[in-house]
């Protein structure tokens, strides 16, 4: 069980290893904060519909396999963006589309086809948690840097002193475009690889 668990954080990561998910990973990592959010999202959903799909696996038929799980994934992203409309307004708003994007996200259709399907619904719970977490480790760490490295700033919060900024620091605005969270991927990956060869 603890091997389901760990894997996907390091030795099985679904962004670094299995290359899955990047998408997001690039899209919603130029703060932290939605980072944060966009992971804690896609864990309780793939966690919850590896349950659901785990209970359900001897009564679906073979041949609409594919659509209960989408039906699953769409009902538990709907429930999760309502959640942080509620609840989250702003952060909703900066993760637009992403979140309903959840549905489609490889990773949470990979685990219920892969692991789902095959196993009870305790170890499907706990891969689900696992794969989140190893994704929105991912997602934190790129969210960390590029915030903090763009603006200066963690959470919205000023981090670097203006001391700094007064000694001829400035802000890397590139650290914020796109391309920057597909470099911090790379690095990423590659610091993985070279531990885990």
């Amino acid at each position: 069980m603890k091997e389901i668990f760990v894997n996907p954080l390091n030795k099985n990561n679904p962004v670094t290893v299995q290359m899955l998910g990047i998408c997001s990973a690039l899209a919603v990592t130029s703060k932290l904060e939605p980072a944060l959010v966009m992971a804690l999202s896609v864990t309780v959903v793939v966690a919850f519909a590896n349950v659901i799909i785990s209970l359900l696996r001897n009564t679906i038929p073979n041949r609409i396999r594919i659509i209960v799980q989408l039906v699953v994934v769409a009902a538990l992203v709907t429930i999760v963006n309502e959640i942080l409309k509620a609840f989250a307004y702003d952060v909703s708003k900066q993760l637009s589309v992403f979140i309903g994007l959840i549905i489609t996200n490889c990773i949470v259709m990979g685990r219920l086809e892969a692991f789902a399907l095959a196993n009870k619904p305790w170890p499907s719970f706990v891969d689900g948690v696992g794969n989140g977490l190893g994704y929105g480790l991912i997602l934190v760490i790129v969210g960390f840097f590029r915030e903090l490295l763009g603006s200066g700033a963690l959470l919205g919060f000023k981090v670097i002193p203006d001391k700094i900024y007064e000694w001829g620091y400035e802000n890397n605005g590139l650290m914020i475009l796109p391309p920057m969270a597909l470099v911090l991927v790379a690095c990423v990956i590659w610091v993985q690889k070279s531990r885990d060869k």
